[in-house]
Parts: C-alpha cells; structure tokens; sequence
C-alpha cells in the first residue's frame, strides 16, 4: 500500500515533541534539586523529634504523620528524577502489584475523565529487582501513548501476572480506537524508553495490536531471587555505625548544611563544612587531615562537586570521596549507570543511610 509522505510540518512534529519532553525533564529536575533539599531536613528534622516524643504517644503519632508525608513526597520527586533522567537507577525488590495500583492513582488525574482506568493485579505476582521510579516512569509513558492513540476516550488496565517460573508480565491495554497504523514508526520510537529500561532490567517487551482493536504492551520481567523487605524494616536491623574521622561537608544550601553537619557530629564525627567548591578547597590547603570529602553535586559556580573530587584529589591524594545529590543530571552517570568506584547518596535520605553511606566510602 502507497503511503502517503508526511507533510514539512507533520515530520518535524516529533523533533518539536522530543525538545518540550527535555525542556520539561530539565525544569523538572531543577524543581526536583531544590524540593529534595527541603526534604532531606524535614525527614531527619522529624526524624529527631520523633526519637524525643517517643514516650509521648499523641506527639509520636503526629510526628509518624509528618513523616510518612515526607515520604510520600519523596517517593514523587524520585518519579520526577526519573522521568527527568536526572538520576542513575536504585534498582531493589518491588511489589508489582502494589506498583500498579499506585500508577493507577497517578494515572487518573493526569489523563482526564475520557479515559477509564483500571489496576489488574495478579494479586500474587511475585517481586521483580527494579528501580520503582523507572518503572513507574515507563507504565506513565506509556499510558500517555495510550491516551493519544484514543482522542475520543476509551479504556486503560494496567495488569500483572506471573509468566511461568522465572518470569513477571506487566501489561498496558487499551481499548478504543486503537493506535492508527499508518502511526507504527512514531509509536516504536515512543516504545524506546520502555525498550531501554526492559534491556536494562534483562527483560523484554513485546506490542500486539490489530488496526482499529485492542493493543496492548507487555513487559516481561524477571523475578527478584528474593521476597522484598521494606526499608524500614532493613534500616531496623542495622546499627547506626559513627566514627572519630574528620569530614568535609560541602553543600550550598545553608538549611542542608547545617542539618547535615548536625548528624554527621552527632555520630561522632569532626567536621569541616564550605558552601561552595572555592570554600572546600582553601579549607583543604590550610588544614590538617581530611578523612573524607562529603560534596553535592550541583553547586553554583563554575565548579561542581565532581571537578571539586578531582581538584582535591590532586592535592590529597588519600583523601576519600562521597558524592550527594537531589539531582546528578549527567555529571555523575555514564549509560544512565553510575561510574565505577563513584558512591552517591541521593537526596532525600535519613540518618541510617548517611551513616551507612559515609563508613562506606571510609571503607573504600
């Protein structure tokens, strides 16, 4: 069958696309960077008032609230990041099921009352070893193609099941128009960012569809070797480790300085703290021993907190390096993966993950 060629404007429609998803995913991220700030204080704020209302019930439980709220905004920055690409995947053990019904809740508001939307879990489907945000990332993606594909409404299920032994199946289905044929070559180009997060979790993903019926995009997954256990209950099994070294703490925003300088004392710690690379590095020259270089990674200036590592490497070549950030960007990732050697503690954490983090990189 001829096919008819796409007009001068109709072709440069997926460029003009391309460039408002980046602008978009940099304004995001900028957002992202600030917002995970704000949340790093409040988590360890409450974190801390928590450990001292501990015998008082009614304020323990107003303090539980607020964390549990930190989290959940937490929980949608990290979406943000990811769909930003503004941070190098944490894969863990997630919860398929529970994954898809959360996509749902998200999905409603965004895509409007036209579309009905529907979670299918298996209800046993068994855990699969991702980053949650970019799973998250590519089911929205997904079902925004599947929203296009039905300008006249239609319907959307987001299903789970287990494929045989070894394998989870997510699907997105839609039923309404259908997605035109003659939109095939745009639609596999919109699949590559699930195509390349189903390479990076060794999984694969598959498109069925019949002109003007169902389609549907499956993504075949993995099992996690193990059942997932909450952070929570992973950070109640450990120990929060501290240690006598001295550490620079180099962070621009003076609420997160402080704060973090704050915990890393109250491990027992000796710290040095900069707001800028400038600061750090003349703070390197003129004292005595630096155990261990804590930096974020975006800072204003011409330096930012990676070319800060080099320079202060040059000058102390024993000196240990631990990279945090609300949003890295590319300055710390090389194929959406971190450098190798390179630690990061991404934004917002708590106590037990700085802690954790910082006997880490002594240990390196």
């Amino acid at each position: 069958m001829h096919r008819k060629p796409l007009s001068g404007e109709a072709a440069e429609e997926p460029e003009r696309q391309a460039r408002r998803f980046e602008i978009v995913g940099r304004l995001s991220g900028g957002i992202v960077h600030d917002f995970n700030n704000v949340l790093t204080v409040i988590m360890g704020c409450v974190e801390i008032l928590g450990e001292a209302v501990a015998d008082r019930p009614e304020f323990a439980a107003i303090a539980g609230l607020i964390a549990e709220a930190a989290a959940r905004g937490a929980d949608l920055t990290s979406h943000l990041l990811a769909f930003a690409r503004g941070q190098p995947p944490r894969p863990r053990d997630v919860d398929v099921d529970a994954l898809l019904v959360e996509a749902a809740r998200l999905l409603r508001p965004t895509l409007g009352g036209q579309i009905e939307i529907y979670a299918i879990p298996a209800g046993d489907a068994a855990p699969v070893w991702v980053d949650p945000s970019e799973l998250m990332t590519v089911l929205l993606h997904l079902a925004v193609i599947g929203r296009d594909a039905m300008p006249d409404g239609g319907k959307l299920v987001l299903e789970s099941s287990n494929a045989g032994a070894d394998g989870v199946t997510i699907a997105v289905k839609l039923s309404g128009s259908g997605i035109p044929a003659d939109d095939q070559r745009r639609t596999f180009g919109d699949l590559s960012l699930a195509r390349d997060f189903a390479r990076r979790a060794f999984g694969r993903i598959e498109l069925y569809r019949e002109p003007g019926q169902d389609t549907s995009v499956e993504i075949h997954l993995p099992r996690a070797r193990e059942l997932p256990r909450s952070d929570d209950e992973a950070a109640r099994k450990t120990d929060v480790e501290g240690g006598d070294e001295a550490i620079l703490v180099v962070e621009d925003d003076v609420l997160v300085r402080k704060y973090v300088v704050g915990q890393i004392q109250s491990l027992g710690y000796r710290t040095l703290a900069a707001g800028n690379a400038s600061e750090a590095l003349a703070i390197i020259d003129e004292n005595g021993k630096i155990d261990l270089l804590l930096t974020d990674v975006m800072m204003p200036g011409s330096i930012n907190g990676r070319q800060l590592a080099v320079e202060a490497l040059l000058r102390r070549p024993s000196l240990k390096v631990l990279y945090t950030s609300g949003y890295s960007e590319n300055a710390m990732v090389d194929d959406g993966y971190l450098d190798p050697g390179v630690l990061l503690l991404a934004k917002p954490y708590r106590k037990i993950d700085l802690a954790k983090m910082i006997r880490a990189a002594l240990a390196a």
